[in-house]
């Protein structure tokens, strides 16, 4: 039996998981789970890393009545933590959906071309990405990186704390928008455009690999020994693709959660004029480039029931799913990566000035509201699928949806229904499954990702949804077309 700890951190709470492998199959074990609020000091919007760290530590002590292997850190992409040039950290890191990059993007704009930052880059354009939270801080606080000695992504950051050692892992790396698409590393060129720091950005590691054994007050205070820590694809995004259990080496795939990341596979990028105006991006995987597009997914959800719930309500998810399929189908589409949607807030009130602002008739019950955000990803999934197929020339038979939104029946079923083709619904721990997997690679315990998938495949329970209502959905999808304000970035 090899036991391996996953930390998994995600924008509302993070686990610490054991996974079990017997040479067979591969069992999941929560040991620890804990929330994870962002705090909001002086107008801005925080991370609060340390009390995570000290959740994590109580994670690990719990894995110590347990012989553990190796440990693997993912969390989310593109936010950072600065160390000064003693390494200790100077602030908790910023939160990705803080507005301090408002308008940056246009600044940005003025150095390097977007098309040329495209080229260079590979990356899909969005807000938040970290070279516009770095051009945001050198414009309003210049004086954080002046002290700065160091920067390192979240789980690189929480690597460090718990080895004392700093490298930057690949896959984490390819979320900033600071990396040379062709040699995979830090662009000399965006660095010497906007005149940022290149001394911050040190070693960039593959995906697997070890970065050290835990420091000795941490064996102390969790009683573990000196466990090793491995640099698994540290962005959750592409340790949930590890684990999707996929026979064959072409096929697409929806990582469903807070975000939803739609796309395939490749041996290598897509960078041209089509996939430019699409939008879509090019992300490091295991040894592999991961062609997508990011999209805004259960956030809706999410953040709607926080407000509602804010507010004297108690909905569950399931009270919610019942008040959808309660209310007339199609009734109103909205643009999930319409901005107005990105920060934390009144998500209903601004889908019902969204539908008003675009000739619809607002929602006026919450059932009306969650009805028109599924049916919108679902319709948004279809649009995404249509340009995935066009720029790799690829057919896609079916679709592998994993991570939490596996649970959300409801979904799964529309999204079958607007893609036209079936859909494979699990694991849902696929980014716990996929940071366990890269930890078994790494160790030599199955031979690369294809094995990996094999073991995932035997280790979980897959669900299918076939499509239904298929003229229905594509009659409403061309009001869907014809509607939504953003269908030109889909």
């Amino acid at each position: 039996m090899k036991n391996y700890i996953a930390i998994d951190l995600g924008a509302s709470s993070g686990r610490v998981m054991l996974g079990r492998w017997d040479g067979r199959s591969l069992g999941l074990e929560e040991l620890h789970r804990f929330p994870n609020e962002a705090v909001r000091v002086n107008g801005t919007l925080h991370w609060d890393i340390l009390r995570l760290l000290h959740e994590i530590k109580l994670g690990l002590s719990k894995a110590a009545q347990h012989e553990i292997d190796a440990i693997g850190i993912d969390t989310w992409g593109v936010d950072f933590g600065l160390l000064d040039r003693r390494g200790r950290l100077l602030e908790n890191p910023v939160h990705y959906r803080d507005c301090r990059t408002e308008g940056v993007a246009e600044e940005v704009d003025k150095l390097i071309p977007p098309r040329e930052l495209y080229e260079e880059t590979g990356l899909q354009r969005m807000p938040f990405n970290t070279i516009y939270q770095l051009y945001a801080l050198k414009l309003q606080r210049p004086e954080v990186l002046e002290n700065a000695g160091e920067l390192l992504f979240l789980p690189d950051l929480l690597g460090y704390f718990l080895t004392g050692r700093m490298a930057t892992e690949r896959s984490i790396a390819r979320t900033s928008q600071l990396l040379d698409i062709r040699s995979g590393e830090w662009s000399p060129r965006i660095f010497d455009a906007l005149e940022l720091p290149r001394e911050l950005f040190g070693e960039i590691v593959p995906s697997g690999t070890a970065l050290g054994a835990l420091l000795p007050d941490i064996q102390e205070e969790t009683g573990l020994g000196a466990v090793p820590v491995i640099s698994v694809c540290g962005h959750d995004t592409q340790s949930a693709v590890c684990a999707v259990p996929a026979a064959e080496g072409n096929f697409a795939f929806l990582s469903s959660g807070t975000w939803s990341l739609f796309g395939t596979e490749l041996d290598r990028p897509i960078v041209n004029e089509t996939s430019f105006a699409l939008n879509m991006t090019n992300e490091g995987g295991f040894g592999k480039t991961r062609f997508l597009k990011n999209i805004t997914g259960l956030w809706l959800i999410q953040e709607s029931r926080r407000h509602w719930n804010r507010h004297g309500h108690s909905y569950s998810y399931a009270d919610l799913e019942r008040l959808a399929l309660e209310s007339p189908a199609f009734a109103r589409f909205i643009g999930p990566d319409d901005p107005v949607f990105i920060a934390h807030g009144n998500v209903p009130a601004r889908i019902r000035e969204y539908c008003t602002r675009t000739g619809q008739a607002p929602p006026a019950s919450v059932g009306g509201t969650v009805r028109c955000i599924y049916e919108s990803l679902a319709m948004k999934y279809r649009a995404t699928l249509e340009k995935l197929e066009v720029c790799t020339g690829r057919r896609y038979g079916c679709l592998h949806v994993i991570g939490g939104g596996v649970k959300d029946g409801l979904l799964c079923k529309m999204t079958a229904n607007a893609c036209g083709i079936p859909v494979l619904a699990g694991p849902a721990e696929a980014t716990v499954l996929g940071n366990v997997a890269a930890q078994m690679i790494s160790q030599g315990e199955v031979a690369g990702l294809r094995e990996a998938r094999e073991v995932v495949r035997g280790s979980v329970e897959v669900r299918e949804y076939e499509p239904g209502e298929v003229t229905e959905w594509a009659q409403a999808y061309q009001r869907f077309s014809g509607t939504v304000n953003d269908i030109h970035r889909l």
